[in-house]
């Protein structure tokens, strides 16, 4: 330990006859003068993985953050009276709060030993029997400790993310914890007579011959028994919510639902009682700019920090930092609402309806306890909602529902291995946008190699069957046109999150944009060959059930009316939306109204490689070259293409005003919608303004994201 830190942290370690104190700023200051950038310190015992854990020293996610104040040992807390079992109604409520504040905390990244199970409680919860209020508090937050950690370990999407599923040794699971609603129950139902009997102002001045005051004050017993009450309700409505959400098929989401409305009102009721709380503790609404973790202002007894060091890996002595009340409360508030999102899900929709759901669902950037549970919504047992056959998913696709009961089908290698991918790709888009992002540019090698071997397996059936496309080759031709439109649909994801992630500088939105379009291009040409062979299909069919039946055929616009899915028309809208920014950003850049920044570090053949090497390696859709992008774009100018520029807003504008008619209002959708419907209005403007522009007074142009996270809007500013 090096200068002040060394000398104040003495006074934590206990003192004996072998302790000596030494100051190594010195040795530490000659090291860094020493060591290039790059460089670890490397010592006979002192591996990579040494050097590793040591650069994570500090962080307070990877360092474990023992303390060196504080108790050895639970038996050594409670000779202490560190942890009294008679609490004041005051204080079980600070207990409540700050447990609240640790279990948000906990899903923020930190360990269970240091949160949650700081609370001396919790470590031996039959000692809490005789007060039942905390007794059944407590079961409840421990048996909702383990419905979570559950399914964020059965969902194996912790892996990358800041999440401890590591219990340490300690005791998440005992038996009775099933129990812990009907004592919670029971503790409810007694405070809510409580409660009517504190409103009725005669049976108030009685309250003390029916039932047993929270306190003695008659005055303030209405107060508690409200502030403890909605803790209670909100703790056991998030426990059913949990519960039910964890039945197979969904079976449960109508109730969760349910109770997730419930748990956040009673939220509303826990944010009401901070006014009355810290009046009482005399800290008047501290809470709301403190870092306090109770509602009152005051410290939680019967917590220590450091009570599990010794559970933990030997670091340097630091305490973490609990989430604050209000941020703890605003967390559950976020958390309930993606899950009130997961419940109103049908169970009936479409795969593309599906993928849609899951990229609006992390619009709202939930945590990873409600992606876990939307994971373990959509794919259980290898099934999708637990429930649905991949291999029957896949006909419904294809739009090819006979197929249902065509064991061939069912059994075919290349079946089975597009299910595979389709599980994956649930599981992946169920993950951080980070994690997401590399993970979908590495499947998209496996996506393209199945699309090829479809391919070949087409053409091999078309060979043997050179009449006409029926039969196993038709359904063989739907399965590749649909593998090909999901792996253009994960590469255009692949591009646009680059976009989320801000991991494109601006000289590359050209190329991005020239590429997207092209994928998006490439999609919608084998979603219409998919539509056009479903189109033929039904025309055949109709035709021999009309000549059996001699069913009238539709005249006119009304029998070659198309209707396109909402997907395809937002896949339109952006691929309109991306030509015409690749097309300005190429006219803005050769007509020198950028101001050029080269990069010292590659060149931009070497950034094209590395944004677009993973797609080049899928086979669909075609690759693109750097040359073939230099050859598109550098005679590119304002003069040439503005009417080309301005045709594709105006398209794009055209296609999102028919997709909002589809997109019922309320809806993430619906609010996208509206926002590139700015970004194509503004940019068509902008075209007009920049085209103006002569002379000394020739514009400056850039562009912010203001309106939609991944297509900007054209600032000018005149010279």
């Amino acid at each position: 330990m090096a200068g002040q830190e060394a000398r104040c942290s003495t006074s934590c370690f206990p003192a004996g006859d072998q302790t000596f104190w030494t100051d190594v700023s010195p040795l530490i200051e000659a090291v860094c003068r020493e060591l290039q950038v790059g460089e670890l310190i490397h010592g006979e015992n002192f591996s990579l993985f040494e050097a590793m854990s040591a650069l994570e020293i500090m962080d307070p996610k990877m360092d474990a953050g023992i303390t060196t104040c504080g108790f050895h040992s639970l038996e050594e807390a409670i000779e202490s009276n560190a942890a009294p079992i008679s609490l004041s109604i005051l204080e079980t409520i600070d207990v409540m709060d700050h447990l609240l504040a640790c279990e948000a905390t906990w899903h923020k990244g930190h360990s269970l030993a240091q949160t949650v199970f700081s609370c001396l409680y919790l470590l031996d919860v039959e000692r809490t029997s005789p007060n039942p209020l905390l007794h059944s508090y407590c079961r409840t937050v421990r048996a909702t400790c383990e419905l979570i950690r559950s399914a964020v370990s059965d969902s194996r999407t912790h892996e990358e993310e800041d999440f401890f599923t590591m219990a340490f040794g300690l005791v998440l699971k005992k038996e009775g914890d099933e129990k812990c609603l009907s004592m919670l129950n029971a503790v409810e139902e007694t405070l809510s007579r409580q409660l009517r009997a504190c409103k009725n102002s005669v049976a108030k001045k009685k309250l003390t011959e029916d039932f047993e005051p929270l306190q003695s004050d008659p005055e303030l017993e209405e107060g508690y028994c409200k502030a403890v009450l909605c803790r209670l309700r909100f703790r056991k409505a998030f426990y059913h919510a949990l519960t039910y959400m964890g039945k197979p098929q969904g079976r449960g989401l109508e109730m969760a639902h349910k109770h997730i409305r419930s748990g956040l009102l009673e939220l509303e009721g826990i944010r009401e009682s901070l006014i009355f709380l810290s009046s009482i503790s005399g800290n008047s609404c501290k809470v709301e700019v403190d870092d306090s973790t109770t509602a009152s202002g005051q410290m939680a007894v019967g917590f220590d920090d450091s009570i599990n060091r010794r559970l933990l890996a030997p670091t340097p002595p630091r305490s973490i930092k609990i989430l604050n009340w209000k941020m703890a409360l605003d967390y559950f508030e976020k958390l309930l609402e993606d899950l009130d999102q997961i419940c109103l899900m049908p169970l009936n929709l479409s795969m593309e309806e599906i993928l849609q759901f899951t990229v609006d669902f992390q619009k709202s950037q939930p945590d990873l306890v409600a992606r876990s549970r939307l994971q373990l919504l959509l794919v259980h047992d290898g099934k999708l909602f637990g429930r649905d056959l991949l291999s029957d998913v896949i006909c419904r696709a294809i739009n090819m529902t006979q197929l249902s009961n065509n064991q061939e089908f069912h059994k075919n290698y290349l079946v089975t291995q597009l299910g595979r991918l389709m599980l994956n790709l649930l599981r992946i888009l169920c993950t951080n946008t980070a994690w997401q992002r590399r993970k979908l540019g590495k499947s998209l090698q496996e996506w393209g190699t199945l699309f090829h071997q479809l391919e070949v397996a087409c053409n091999n059936q078309l060979e043997s069957n050179s009449s006409s496309i029926e039969g196993k080759g038709l359904w063989m031709m739907q399965m590749m046109n649909w593998t090909g439109e999901q792996t253009c649909w994960i590469a255009a994801r692949y591009l646009l999150l680059g976009f989320e992630l801000e991991l494109y500088s601006f000289s590359e939105y050209c190329m991005i944009y020239w590429y997207l379009d092209h994928v998006l291009l490439t999609l919608l040409q084998l979603s219409q060959e998919r539509l056009t062979i479903e189109k033929d299909q039904q025309r055949l069919a109709l035709a021999v059930d009309a000549s059996k039946k001699k069913v009238k055929k539709k005249r006119g616009k009304e029998a070659e009316k198309e209707i396109h899915s909402p997907g395809i028309l937002l896949q339109q809208a952006c691929s309109y939306l991306g030509k015409g920014l690749a097309w300005m950003l190429a006219a803005l850049t050769n007509d020198h109204r950028f101001v050029d920044r080269p990069t010292i570090f590659n060149t931009e053949q070497e950034i094209f490689i590395q944004n677009f090497e993973l797609l080049q390696n899928s086979r669909v859709p075609e690759p693109l070259s750097y040359f073939q992008f230099k050859q598109s774009t550098m005679h590119a100018n304002f003069l040439t293409q503005f009417r080309q520029m301005e045709n594709c807003f105006e398209e794009a504008l055209n296609v999102l005003k028919e997709l909002r008619h589809c997109a019922p209002k309320g809806l993430k959708r619906f609010e996208e919608i509206r926002q590139m419907e700015h970004v194509a209005e503004k940019n068509r403007i902008a075209l007009s303004v920049i085209l103006a522009g002569k002379g000394d007074s020739l514009p400056r142009v850039s562009f912010e994201f203001s309106q939609h996270p991944c297509f900007p809007v054209a600032v000018i500013k005149r010279s």
